[in-house]
């Protein structure tokens, strides 16, 4: 074991015990979502309703985990009830369950928001109505008149804007500086009867558990006929069945097996990685063409032919002339001195003198001077600068 890993892993130790002391002295926090599980013991979810629910329809309860529309393609059914609660419907669904009513079943939605095309064919538009912290849900019945609920955390505030004639009302939710709006609706449809109530939130855990709530929540389901009652339930096939779902479900083991995985990959990567030999250095080919260069240039300084150096080098600038500014070198004259001076930008005394040191390189019984030479070179590196 070497020192870097036994650095990181002691480093690793004391992130795991300052997260093992965070997790023991983390207080518990109370989960406010609006989730309506069935088996959610949160403050709204639905383990209260769905214990005393049995009792609630005297066992004449019966909880569908399908999909309305796969029940009901399954299942020839009798008049009976049909409970929704807060639940997402497919399309085809809401067609069986309207079906069945129109035969003469009954269905109570307890769902605060229903599509669109759904409300519009039972014949009502829901929508926010209050914008309060608090407000009281009561019925229209004067019998039920002492029986009501209060709603003093997170109420929807979902109710009906408008109600087709003939419908009729018998919930609705009170404010102290607002008129009464429905939230709870009866309408016939076909041989059956639809009951709505916008406002699910009567039957969850925390508002079941307050003294004196129970009883409105007996009332709402009063309306019902005295028969089989199919409640459809959230799908139990739509749970993941990832085999680590328990392990991530629950803080502290989660907590842990990210650790662990955390641990594992600081072990391969600082003890497990492939030990490699070391590489030789090996030297790049040395380049000797500058050196080859400097010979030669040295070969005809000792020579002493600096005609020909000179004529070389002004045969290197024509062609270099030709190639990139595209000017004719046929004749030196005054017009390939203005080309030249016009596409370099150098001034015209410069450009008449190299091009007379060119001639002078090119005239084979021209005495040249180790001064021509020097000459024309800076000139020449000048022009094209």
């Amino acid at each position: 074991m070497n020192k870097t890993f036994k650095i990181y892993a002691v480093i690793f130790i004391i992130v795991m015990v300052i997260l093992a002391l965070l997790e023991v002295n983390k207080k518990e926090t109370t989960d406010w979502r609006k989730n309506f599980d069935i088996n959610g013991k949160s403050p709204f979810g639905l383990f209260v309703f769905n214990n005393e629910a049995k009792d609630l329809f005297k066992n004449n309860l019966k909880k569908i985990d399908q999909a309305p529309y796969e029940y009901y393609s399954q299942h020839k059914k009798g008049n009976h009830n049909i409970l929704v609660i807060e639940k997402e419907i497919d399309a085809e669904s809401w067609k069986k369950i309207m079906d069945q009513v129109s035969n003469g079943s009954d269905a109570m939605l307890i769902i605060s928001r229903i599509p669109r095309n759904i409300s519009d064919s039972i014949g009502f538009y829901a929508s926010d109505i209050s914008f309060e912290e608090e407000n009281v849900l009561k019925f229209t019945d004067k019998k039920y008149q002492n029986d009501f609920i209060k709603l003093d955390k997170f109420p929807s505030g979902r109710g009906f804007s408008f109600i087709k004639p003939g419908a009729e009302i018998l919930g609705k939710t009170v404010e102290k500086k607002n008129t009464d709006q429905a939230n709870f609706i009866k309408i016939k449809f076909g041989k059956g009867t639809i009951y709505v109530h916008s406002e699910p939130l009567f039957l969850t855990n925390y508002y079941l558990l307050k003294p004196g709530n129970v009883k409105y929540t007996q009332d709402v389901f009063s309306y019902l006929q005295d028969r089989e009652t199919l409640w459809f339930i959230e799908n139990k096939s739509n749970r993941s069945s990832f085999f680590m779902r328990f392990i991530l479900g629950n803080p502290a083991l989660k907590y842990a097996w990210w650790l662990f995985l955390g641990g594992l990959v600081l072990f391969i990567f600082f003890n497990a990685k492939r030990k490699q030999r070391i590489v030789p250095v090996i030297e790049p080919l040395r380049n000797t063409s500058l050196d080859f260069v400097k010979s030669i240039g040295n070969l005809y300084l000792q020579e002493g032919d600096f005609h020909d150096m000179m004529a070389k080098k002004a045969q290197y600038f024509l062609n270099k002339v030709r190639i990139d500014l595209l000017i004719d070198t046929q004749n030196l004259d005054e017009e390939f001195a203005k080309k030249l001076q016009l596409k370099t930008g150098k001034t015209i005394e410069t450009i008449n003198e190299a091009i007379s040191l060119i001639k002078k390189a090119q005239d084979p019984y021209a005495s040249v001077m180790k001064e021509d030479l020097g000459r024309i070179n800076k000139l020449l590196d000048e022009i094209f600068k």
